[in-house]
């Protein structure tokens, strides 16, 4: 029976714009809310308790990075979007876990959307988005849920490593935008893995009932990391093509490698994509050609017994004027004669490698 799809646009028809709906399934998770303030002298981390504790850090002259989880908490939310003047469309985007990944630039922040990639536990490919708004001294991140690719920037915030705490809040957006592009190559590899996997299978004939399955599912996983990566360079080419006061020079420096990263990965899909459907049309040229065996051999059995068919038809007819029927050893020569036939025919197949 085939599996019931739902629809999450069915939670927008007839909402006027602006209108916060969360279309998301996780409706149990808990608000989380991490901040780092930092300068290149001190570095302040903390769980905020409450949405209201995340305001102070807005007038601040250090670098503040508030990182929000759980995008079904509406109101804490729409606080958080009063307080930082972000646009209702804004706010709209980050709760549509639906979005397409995009920039888009306001007169004192920017908004960016990307997609988190994954694989889980069973291999299964995950997808999560995260909103991203960029301020003056401050990076704001939505997550729909706690648990990320943002680690190793963690790591470097409270060691100090690099340019991270000396450069501004341009530089912080380029660090986790990096964190979330350099995680795709962990899942490109993994599906490059799959393809090459499957691809030694049909090579050594080992053909499994599952494998058109594995197939048609490894290219709906492609298809899923294909339209979370092809926008990233649209939305990097904006971030260099960017007037805005809100990047310094010398970041989009970064920005630049990141692009680099991108274009590879999407040389990567195309060349995944390509080997999926030659893998597509082997797998189907396997089981035309086992078939063809299979059908080969029926033809040369049935070519075998239509001359002893055809033998044992003549004389088994029930007329009494057959001479050969009354000499003694006709039994035997009948049976002599099919089998010198039956050797000629398989000498025969042999010869023209048909068997």
């Amino acid at each position: 029976m085939a599996k019931k799809r739902t629809s999450k646009y069915k939670k927008h028809i007839g909402k006027s714009p602006g209108t916060l709906t969360y279309t998301g399934n996780k409706d149990e998770q808990k608000l989380f809310i991490e901040c780092f303030d930092y300068n290149s002298d001190f570095i302040n981390e903390q769980e905020l308790q409450n949405i209201d504790d995340a305001f102070k850090f807005k007038s601040t002259d250090s670098i503040t990075w508030i990182n929000i989880n759980g995008l079904n908490h509406i109101a804490a939310i729409a606080e958080i979007g009063k307080h930082y003047n972000l646009h209702p469309l804004v706010l709209e985007d980050i709760v549509n876990i639906s979005q397409r990944p995009k920039i888009v630039e306001y007169d004192d922040y920017i908004f960016v959307v990307l997609k988190m990639l994954y694989y889980d536990a069973d291999e299964n490919i995950a997808i999560e988005q995260v909103s991203f708004v960029l301020g003056k001294n401050y990076v704001l991140t939505f997550q729909e849920a706690e648990g990320d690719v943002f680690d190793f920037v963690r790591e470097r915030l409270r060691a100090g490593k690099g340019q991270i705490r000396t450069l501004g809040s341009d530089y912080l957006l380029y660090a986790l935008m990096d964190a979330v592009v350099d995680h795709y190559y962990i899942v490109s590899e993994t599906m490059g893995n799959k393809v090459e996997d499957l691809e030694d299978l049909l090579f050594s004939g080992e053909i499994k009932d599952d494998l058109s399955q594995q197939v048609l599912s490894l290219k709906k996983e492609l298809l899923k990391v294909r339209r979370a990566i092809y926008p990233l360079r649209e939305i990097i080419g904006r971030i260099q093509k960017s007037d805005s006061e809100l990047f310094n020079k010398k970041t989009l420096q970064f920005y630049g490698d990141v692009y680099d990263h991108i274009i590879q990965l999407s040389d990567s899909i195309d060349i995944f994509r390509e080997m999926i459907w030659s893998l597509m049309d082997m797998y189907m040229t396997t089981i035309s050609n086992k078939m063809n065996e299979v059908m080969k051999v029926l033809t040369i059995m049935s070519t075998i017994f239509i001359p002893l068919t055809f033998i044992a038809g003549i004389y088994g007819m029930n007329f009494d004027n057959i001479p050969e029927l009354h000499y003694k050893y006709s039994y035997f020569i009948l049976w002599a004669v099919m089998g010198v036939i039956v050797i000629g025919m398989i000498y025969y197949f042999k010869r023209k490698k048909w068997l």
